[in-house]
């Protein structure tokens, strides 16, 4: 019983977002960094059963099974982005499975990627972080299979997640249509608070919407799959609502429209906003997009400046629907209790001078 009480008073002053330099998505290598890491000079063996690969900046791999079946692949993981253990496992679990569910499909199985600094931290915390998974995962219907562990200097975790789609639901990023209506499925300022409880003035009143969003499985994909006017999908994560957006425009050869007012942002986040609670990975994501924005009178663009980049964790759903469509995707969002998110937060156009034309 002593030792029981000693370890649980260590754990207790533990915050685990002082072990990491970032936290979250927002730990995420810059866009035109990951490009330089990312340039091959190798080929690759053409495979037509290869739907979705590196051709694309897309949320996950995607094989043809040929059977009307295709097999999704992901992982995810990153350094906490909150203090207590089973939250960053819940967390950093959600995050790595909504990448099927932005795709289209239905996560079947996990295995675990931890990093521990098992000189540091004591393992009964790491024991929590994976129970904290296990719960997640329970929740998404699926297994913790298995997985691999390295002592590391920082805490580290997530999953790789293989899931299912029907090849005809299958939602790519780069897709959309001129005309098509664009959604978001959660409220963004996720990385705002985020900075708030890492600099320890996040009030503690607002910790539970906070970690609430941050659990939140994006289930809702795997139905908006199915609905034939959906053109496009993924996820907003650690390069925020305009890096995303842009990928999904560029993508898809056309700019975007987005209505400021109508951008569902966290009840909290404006409140953080004025007392300078900004993500480092927030400058960062605006020198990458700024070029590509252009904002109309009206808007509010100091504010804008912090949300439009700011850096998500297992953010909303970002997705296209064909207008005739409307009817079907409300239903779906309303079956989901996110009617909340039914009205389009901006419409796609030909190709114009910028990406991304903000309205007030």
């Amino acid at each position: 019983m002593t030792n029981d009480l000693i370890t649980n008073s260590v754990e207790e002053v533990i915050r685990l977002t002082q072990f990491s330099h970032g936290g979250g998505c927002g730990c995420k290598i810059a866009p035109k960094v990951l490009e330089e890491i990312l340039h091959s000079n190798f080929s690759f063996p053409d495979t037509k059963r290869l739907l979705v690969g590196n051709s694309s900046k897309d949320d996950a791999a995607v094989y043809d099974l040929e059977n009307g079946m295709a097999l999704i692949s992901t992982t995810d993981f990153f350094t906490p982005i909150v203090d207590d253990a089973f939250d960053f496992g819940r967390i950093a679990s959600a995050n790595a499975i909504s990448d099927v569910y932005a795709m289209g499909g239905k996560p079947v199985l996990a295995i675990a990627i931890l990093g521990w600094p098992v000189n540091k931290l004591p393992s009964s915390l790491a024991h929590k972080v994976l129970e904290g998974s296990r719960s997640i995962c329970v929740e998404a219907g699926i297994s913790l299979a298995g997985g691999h562990s390295i002592d590391s200097p920082e805490p580290i975790f997530g999953l790789a997640v293989t899931g299912m789609v029907e090849v005809e639901h299958l939602k790519k990023n780069n897709t959309a249509n001129e005309g098509d209506l664009l959604f978001l499925t959660k409220p963004l300022g996720v990385g705002i608070l985020a900075t708030a409880q890492k600099r320890g003035v996040l009030k503690s009143g607002h910790t539970t919407s906070f970690i609430q969003q941050l659990v939140q499985l994006n289930k809702v994909g795997e139905a908006l799959g199915k609905v034939k006017g959906v053109s496009a999908m993924t996820d907003v994560t650690g390069f925020g609502l305009a890096g995303h957006l842009i990928e999904m425009a560029e993508g898809s050869n056309l700019s975007v429209e987005i209505n400021y007012s109508r951008l569902p942002i966290h009840e909290h986040a404006r409140e953080y906003l004025v007392q300078g609670m900004i993500p480092d990975a927030t400058y960062r994501n605006w020198n990458n997009v700024s070029s590509k924005i252009i904002f109309e009178k009206g808007v509010n663009v100091m504010e804008a400046f912090s949300i439009l980049p700011d850096p998500q964790t297992n953010g909303g759903l970002l997705f296209a629907a064909d207008p005739g469509s409307l009817n079907e995707v409300k239903e779906v969002l309303s079956q989901h209790s996110l009617s909340m998110y039914e009205l389009p937060i901006g419409r796609f156009f030909s190709p114009g001078e910028k990406v991304i034309n903000v309205k007030g």
